[in-house]
């Protein structure tokens, strides 16, 4: 059983170092053990999904809002000769979503309550800011791994597998892939700004988007259990990166 448990760390520390790469926009290391293009046949189907089950806006003028502010984000983040593809959920909810395919999709509820143009292309600068990341790839890679470890757990534990699995499980999400998450949300923000400003739009609405969506949040999800970061941290954190910059 320790042999399995051993197996299971040391193939993790083997895709660890043969999959670690330098990112030069986030100015870090990635932990990627799969590229985008692995992914593409998943988004595409998830894409196709969404489109099947949700119902979509033919809003003419609104859908022409998003793909017109979108093509000018994508223009700036480098990102202009691949095709996006985007769509409007009708759904009261305040959200957005990006594929790493290059789809993205903004619901009704998100585009009635941003106030101009700028704060609209905040949300699509975050969501074209994770696809240069490589955010999903990340994340995937990383989940991959943990998986890996849990499943020696497991092995090992005999009897006690199931339950030592959901101890881990526990602690892998809260320690490991949700603050991880976390950051994710953090450097989309700062790339998005980067974008919007790139692209002729305010970055200070950057900041006013998201008070907007702190006064606007029914409840909150404790910051060491959410996936995103606190309002609070967001807005800090964007001011401080703005200030920065000296951007207005």
């Amino acid at each position: 059983m320790n042999r399995r448990l051993t197996f299971a760390i040391a193939a993790v520390a083997a895709l660890s170092a043969s999959g670690c790469a330098y990112n030069e926009t986030l100015g870090r290391n990635q932990f990627l053990i799969v590229d985008d293009s692995a992914l593409t046949q998943q988004s595409e189907a998830a894409w196709a999904e969404a489109l099947r089950t949700q119902r979509t806006s033919t809003d003419a003028a609104a859908n022409a809002r998003i793909r017109r502010v979108g093509a000018r984000i994508v223009e700036a983040a480098g990102l202009g000769d691949r095709t996006w593809d985007y769509a409007l959920f009708v759904d009261q909810t305040p959200n957005a979503f990006v594929l790493p395919s290059g789809k993205i999709g903004v619901t009704t509820g998100l585009l009635s309550l941003v106030r101009n143009d700028d704060q609209l292309a905040t949300v699509l600068g975050h969501e074209v800011g994770h696809v240069v990341a490589r955010h999903a790839a990340e994340r995937y890679s990383t989940s991959a791994a943990t998986s890996v470890v849990l499943g020696g757990v497991q092995s090992a534990a005999g009897d006690y597998g199931k339950a030592a699995g959901a101890i881990g499980g526990l602690g892998a999400q809260l320690g490991v892939l949700l603050p991880f998450s976390r950051n994710h949300e953090l450097e989309a923000d700062r790339l998005g700004v980067d974008y919007l400003q790139r692209a002729g739009y305010r970055p200070s609405e950057a900041v006013a988007l998201w008070r907007l969506m702190a006064e606007q949040r029914q409840g909150s999800t404790p910051e060491f259990a959410s996936t995103h970061p606190s309002d609070a941290s967001r807005i800090a954190a964007l001011e401080q990166y703005i200030a920065s910059k000296g951007w207005s």
